[in-house]
């Protein structure tokens, strides 16, 4: 149980924040995440869907089972959908839902079909846009954290610069700011990630998405999203312990397939009445296998000399 306290810094016992499903063709995923949700009990639940493929015969019955799934309130709650017909791809069906969310609410949590929350992280999220609702330099409050807690660290929030996107929150105004299509040239770009993050292995590995992205090899929104973070030098909020669990590993992961999944919900509670600010610039990076030989290395030491001189 939540202390109560009339201050803003503390949530309510009773959940307050409206929560965005997106949900594609994944029923197993789907139902484990719905459940979490039910256990919650938002008042106002935004179901948004792609449509399914054409050359896939039976998704358009997966995409039926999972929007049944995802609308099965039994609670008192209001439930807006918004159910493609055809299919938008990842980066456009995300994207044009979290603007249709904003349209009518002014902070929210976002849910993916595969990011399974634990019970804290409703309480944690609700707890973090409240707090953090008028400051600037925030960007986000995310549920996901993939380090292990170290001792007596259990009342430290972590404050970032690397944004995650599995299980998070945000405001209508930060949202505003996010373009699909970043217009910028590559040096420009390099150099806006490079100053934010400090981490050129991770500004090279974000690079080498919006490349893609620009020449149509791959459709996602996420890196558009880091780039906007650093663009806005936005940072982010999370938990001491991880509250969330990715079960979309495996075949079924559109962006997930080949990663392991060992980082599990943690079952420590968190104490919302003494929850302390740490920052940590390197948070984050553990997600991400960057290591790369040593021919790699030398040219990073001298990447990292140019764009020193550049910034400066």
């Amino acid at each position: 149980t939540l202390h109560t306290n009339k201050s803003t810094f503390i949530p309510n016992t009773h959940f307050t924040t409206p929560v965005l499903f997106l949900i594609f063709n994944r029923p197993e995923t789907t139902q484990q995440v719905f459940s979490a949700i039910k256990k919650a009990k938002p008042p106002r639940l935004y179901v948004a869907a792609d449509g399914p493929r054409s050359d896939y015969p039976n998704e358009a019955e997966s995409c039926e089972i999972v929007r049944s799934i995802a609308t099965k309130v039994d609670w008192d709650c209001e439930v807006k959908t918004l159910f493609r017909e055809t299919n938008l791809g990842c980066g456009l069906a995300v994207t044009s839902a979290i603007d249709w969310f904003f349209e009518q609410e002014s902070e929210g949590i976002i849910l993916e079909d595969d990011t399974k929350p634990s019970e804290q992280f409703f309480k944690f999220v609700n707890f973090g846009l409240r707090k953090y609702r008028d400051d600037k330099n925030i960007g986000s409050i995310c549920g996901y954290n993939p380090l292990t807690p170290k001792p007596n660290t259990n009342d430290r929030i972590i404050i970032s610069n690397y944004p995650s996107l599995w299980g998070w929150g945000t405001w209508k105004n930060v949202w505003e700011k996010y373009s699909l299509q970043p217009d910028f040239h590559y040096l420009h770009k390099v150099t806006t990630i490079y100053r934010h993050i400090k981490h050129l292995r991770y500004t090279m590995y974000i690079m080498s998405i919006l490349r893609s992205v620009e020449k149509g090899e791959i459709d996602t929104w996420c890196a558009q999203f880091g780039f906007m973070f650093s663009k806005y030098q936005y940072k982010v909020v999370y938990p001491p312990i991880n509250l969330i669990e990715n079960i979309g590993f495996g075949d079924q992961g559109t962006h997930t397939k080949g990663w392991d999944n060992t980082n599990k919900i943690s079952n420590i509670r968190l104490d919302f009445m003494n929850l302390k600010e740490s920052y940590d610039k390197s948070f984050d990076i553990s997600r991400f296998n960057l290591e790369r030989p040593n021919i790699y290395n030398r040219l990073i030491r001298k990447c990292k000399i140019l764009l020193k001189k550049i910034i400066q």
